[in-house]
């Protein structure tokens, strides 16, 4: 690609090897028409005629394109050896430059450059529980992948939770709560609230349903559902990311995926960062909607879901993605910026 001052672009280089090589242009000539210097002019003739050498066909732009200035070899480069060490040190140590460049005897400045090289100079870079680098990824297009898990969620009792007003009154809202049962200890039982959410891997849009459950008839049907909200926004869905659930091992997901022509994946046990996406947006979900403000019921949270969904989707900046909403990221659609 082109510096932001070149004064000729892939395209008219092309253009100007055209003029010299096959329409026989002298060099001058064709300098003084694309207003540049003789040997620039030179120069993308001599690139011309060298790949119509090499490709024994046409010349295209993108063969015309800058070539790297790094350089052939770099003997003072830092050695392997010493740079495993320190990587080692950083993700087994979780030292700074200063103090690796202390223990290897090196500068810090030389030290820091190389943890910057290998991109784990940041300890956000590396994961806290293992010392390993975390391994980001995006698939390349809408649909290629899409993550799905459940969160599960206390009912609130009728007058609000705990979180709001306080462990007596929650406990007195809790045992005043219309039809709610006894559990082994004798206690008011309300139940819990999963939601269902698909997300996509590329965008990180999210399609989320609530249920009473997450047996595997429900977690198929809010696939099949999923899929369709996807497709009306021009997307297809390709594979599908989900943990070791009992539901995501059952036959009938397996069917159902099998019937939409979606390939399954699973994470690796007790492995949970493999499926991160969906995971911290599921912290993102009890901060902006489950746990945001005082709900009377659990009614009145279950009927906030909707909208929250849509603040997220099209006016909520993701950061992962340049801090633009996730339905920007899915061009073309009627209503896109409602």
């Amino acid at each position: 690609m082109s510096h932001a001052n070149a004064a000729l672009t892939p395209i008219a280089r092309l253009r100007l090897g055209k003029l010299i090589v096959q329409t026989g242009w002298s060099i001058s000539a064709a300098a003084d028409y694309y207003r540049v210097s003789w040997p620039t002019a030179k120069r993308w003739a001599d690139r011309y005629l060298e790949q119509q050498l090499v490709t024994a066909g046409p010349v295209v732009s993108s063969q015309l394109q800058d070539r790297s200035s790094r350089p052939l070899r770099s003997p003072r480069k830092t050695p392997q050896p010493i740079v495993r060490k320190i990587v080692h040190l950083r993700w087994k140590k979780r030292l700074g430059p200063v103090a690796i460049a202390e223990k290897l005897g090196m500068p810090p400045s030389t030290v820091h450059a190389v943890l910057v090289r290998c991109r784990v100079n940041k300890l956000w870079h590396v994961d806290r529980r293992t010392g390993e680098p975390i391994r980001r990824y995006e698939h390349p297009h809408p649909g290629s992948l899409v993550h799905v898990d459940v969160k599960k969620l206390g009912n609130i009792p009728a007058g609000g939770g705990w979180r709001y007003v306080g462990r007596l009154q929650g406990d007195r809202n809790r045992a005043a709560t219309p039809d709610a049962g006894k559990n082994k200890y004798l206690q008011p039982k309300l139940g819990h609230a999963f939601i269902h959410s698909v997300l996509d891997d590329h965008s990180r849009v999210v399609y989320s349903e609530i249920h009473n459950d997450e047996k595997a008839l429900t977690a198929a049907g809010v696939l099949r559902r999923a899929t369709a909200w996807f497709k009306a926004r021009g997307v297809r869905v390709e594979r599908v990311l989900s943990d070791n659930g009992s539901c995501y091992r059952s036959l009938l997901w397996r069917d159902t995926c099998a019937e939409l022509s979606i390939t399954h994946k699973r994470t690796r046990p007790y492995r949970p960062q493999t499926n991160g996406k969906i995971e911290r947006f599921h912290r993102t979900l009890a901060e902006g909607w489950a746990y945001s403000r005082l709900y009377g019921s659990e009614s009145a949270r279950r009927n906030a879901l909707p909208a929250w969904i849509h603040h997220y989707n099209h006016h909520r900046l993701h950061t992962a993605i340049g801090k633009v909403p996730p339905i920007t990221r899915l061009t073309n659609l009627s209503g896109q910026y409602s």
